[in-house]
């Protein structure tokens, strides 16, 4: 603690002398003042790493001076002391921006606590801005973009908190690599962490996935089983593509957000848990919500800090830093070292990128694994991307058709199962993103009159409610349209 120096402003010289002498002894350095004009001086110089100040002092109200402190010092951790030990004197502390509120006649323990934590916590704040904004290796994001810059700086301010984060965003951006750094990086990096994906995972097997399941609770149910929640309890558990979950998890999941607490399936006595949580989609929220297809208030619950990953397209400046990160990945796997020319470089920079990030990441390693020559042409990238028969502008060529669509769904859920196979089941995972919007915005037409749905979609009645209640798509009743 030696070197940390604390400014101390309080026009009693008793207070200020016990306070001097307890700090001191604590290893701290110690700069006393009885009035506003020398505490400012100091902090304005940039002197000391932490301020203890009175409210009331001769010269002045220390609330007045703090939005000053504050916009020249924001890292400065302030504690403020007052002999007012009123309600609106705590808010008005708060409100200033201080990191604490300590009412007259205090603690001496209590002091040094609150010292030594507002201290602690402003060095790993410090680091963690200093990692993510120098784009250091440990830290899993790279780019220096305007729109990269803003999510470095949202995180940085959610390394120390626990609240709820969405994360939003285009297939292939990097949703799982942010949830990652805010675990990392946080408070809770010596816990688990623990993923798991809705769309990769039976409709009907999401619940027991997720909160475990007893000894029974179904066919093949042949021993406990521990869920996500269990196995993340400490740490953060990711809900990737949470508009995936089917209604029935949706309300168990809302649950457990209000209530802290959950059951097994099969399951009777309720399991306390602590976990942070981090959500992820590539869908839009709330137009599923108006189709039903997604509760309202388990989206408030979610999205508590939403956080938007912006497509590769809008930051196709931090393009050439992506490939030195994957050039040097490539070469620590073993592969040969290598550079794009400027041409080729150019040329990425103006391809659109369906797939993200993801589909630059796959593109270097293949260049890297398959081109034995150092220096990667612009031919040869051109060659890969196949830009004869793709767009390169800037993604705005229209809608694609439903097949299109669909293979470049298929295409994208292999590359990111590469080397292995997605899981099983592949075949009806993409008939139900194809289904599920289909059904709930035909209804939606009509208003949630299902007999004019089914007439709609050519299906028998009975067909349609089974796949409504398949998908968990809620009914939504609207006046009939002419």
């Amino acid at each position: 603690m030696s070197g940390q120096t604390i400014l101390l402003a309080d026009d009693d010289a008793a207070i200020r002398m016990v306070l001097n002498q307890a700090l001191t002894r604590a290893g701290y350095e110690v700069r006393p003042t009885g009035n506003l004009s020398t505490m400012w001086n100091w902090v304005s110089r940039g002197e000391g790493e932490l301020l203890i100040t009175d409210v009331a002092l001769p010269d002045g109200n220390a609330f007045e001076l703090m939005p000053k402190i504050k916009k020249l010092r924001p890292d400065l951790p302030i504690i403020v002391m007052s002999a007012q030990n009123t309600f609106m004197t705590a808010i008005r502390a708060s409100e200033a921006g201080a990191y604490e509120y300590l009412p007259k006649p205090f603690d001496i323990g209590e002091v040094l606590a609150v010292v030594s934590r507002a201290l602690a916590e402003i060095k790993k704040t410090t680091r963690a801005e200093r990692n993510v904004e120098d784009g250091a290796e440990s830290m899993p994001l790279v780019g220096r973009s305007a729109a990269m810059q803003d999510i470095y700086r949202a995180l940085a301010r959610l390394m120390q908190t626990d609240l709820t984060v969405m994360v939003s965003g285009e297939s292939g951006t990097g949703k799982e690599l942010v949830a990652r750094a805010l675990h990392d990086f946080g408070k809770r990096r010596n816990g688990p962490f623990v993923a798991i994906n809705m769309a990769a995972i039976p409709r009907d097997l999401i619940e027991a996935e997720l909160f475990g399941h007893e000894k029974g609770a179904f066919t093949g149910a042949t021993a406990r089983s521990s869920g996500r929640f269990e196995q993340a309890e400490g740490g953060t558990l990711f809900l990737d593509e949470i508009g995936d979950m089917p209604m029935d998890a949706q309300t168990r999941l809302l649950r457990v957000l209000q209530e802290g607490e959950y059951t097994m399936v099969g399951g009777r006595t309720a399991i306390k848990t602590n976990v942070r949580i981090v959500a992820a989609t590539h869908r839009d929220l709330s137009q599923m919500i108006r189709q039903g297809l997604f509760r309202e208030d388990l989206y408030y619950r979610l999205n508590v800090v939403p956080l938007r990953l912006p497509p590769l397209r809008e930051r196709g400046d931090d393009i050439a830093d992506l490939i030195s990160h994957f050039l040097r990945a490539a070469q620590r796997d073993g592969e040969q070292a290598k550079v794009l020319t400027p041409e080729a470089v150019k040329l990425l920079q103006q391809y659109s990128w369906p797939g993200n990030v993801r589909e630059l990441e796959n593109l270097v390693m293949r260049l890297s694994a398959l081109y034995t020559d150092e220096t990667i042409s612009a031919e040869i990238v051109h060659h890969e991307l196949n830009l004869s028969d793709r767009p390169a502008g800037n993604g705005n060529s229209g809608p694609a058709d439903v097949s299109t669509a669909v293979e470049s769904h298929v295409a994208q859920l292999l590359a990111e199962s590469e080397p292995n196979l997605p899981p099983s089941g592949l075949y009806q995972r993409v008939l139900d993103k194809v289904e599920a919007p289909l059904i709930a915005m035909t209804l939606n037409a009509c208003g949630g009159n299902q007999i004019r749905a089914a007439d709609l979609l050519g299906l028998n009645r009975n067909t349609l409610r089974k796949k409504i209640r398949h998908h968990g798509i809620e009914i939504v009743k609207q006046s009939r349209r002419s």
